[in-house]
């Protein structure tokens, strides 16, 4: 068999494989070795080689961190979300736990993800953390950790106006029942949080989201 037939035949059985791995993963019903499978053949299709990586982000609410980590998900990175495991175990902020009371139900949620995220990792699973990490403490303890699980970590920055960010929390709010990554936020609220954001600064290797993931999947920063 010539090689460039080799190759497209190795290729469609990868691609097969990976259909049939998004398939299970829709169900829910893919196994952490399925996960990670994922992972390497989308690495794989993609000619992408070299070691695991992490994408964090920073980033205040309506900046679109989910919206980007869910793209990520799709190329087949594993995506942890604090806030919807926080919904999932106790429901909507302010109506089934006081307002105020947030940090610590998350406490205990951080410290499972971070365990998770090890695992993930060391397993050469490829994945992006769902989370604003406001300041460059929070960020350093985060890209540590992924440092000494071998991977190469990004921090990707989604910067926005308060114009922008208040624009788009007035639509979300209207589902915050409903979607875990629509918690409800005051502008007050808002003006509160903008006001405890360290944007990264020139001493904080990142790359600015534009728009294009590709500075990301590329993995400059």
């Amino acid at each position: 068999m010539m090689p460039s037939l080799l190759d497209d035949t190795l290729m469609h059985v990868a691609e097969e494989r990976l259909g049939a791995l998004l398939q299970a993963q829709d169900r829910g019903e893919l196994t952490p070795a399925g996960q990670t499978e994922i992972t390497r053949i989308m690495r794989t299709l993609a000619g992408r080689t070299g070691p695991t990586r992490l994408i964090l982000m920073a980033g205040l609410p309506g900046s679109g961190k989910t919206t980007v980590a869910r793209e990520l998900e799709a190329r087949g990175f594993l995506r942890l979300c604090p806030d919807e495991r926080v919904f999932e175990q106790h429901g909507h902020y302010g109506r089934d736990f006081p307002r105020g009371s947030y940090k610590i139900r998350e406490r205990p949620i951080l410290g499972e993800i971070a365990t998770q995220l090890r695992t993930a990792l060391a397993a050469g699973r490829d994945a992006v953390l769902d989370h604003g990490l406001w300041t460059a403490a929070e960020r350093q303890e985060w890209r540590q950790l992924g440092e000494d699980a071998g991977a190469v970590v990004t921090l990707l920055y989604l910067p926005a106006t308060h114009d922008e960010l208040w624009d788009r929390i007035k639509e979300r709010n209207a589902s915050t029942f409903d979607d875990p990554n629509a918690m409800y936020f005051s502008e007050e609220d808002l003006l509160r949080h903008g006001a405890r954001f360290e944007p990264p600064g020139a001493d904080e290797p990142h790359v600015i989201y534009t728009g294009s993931l590709v500075p990301v999947i590329e993995g400059s920063a």
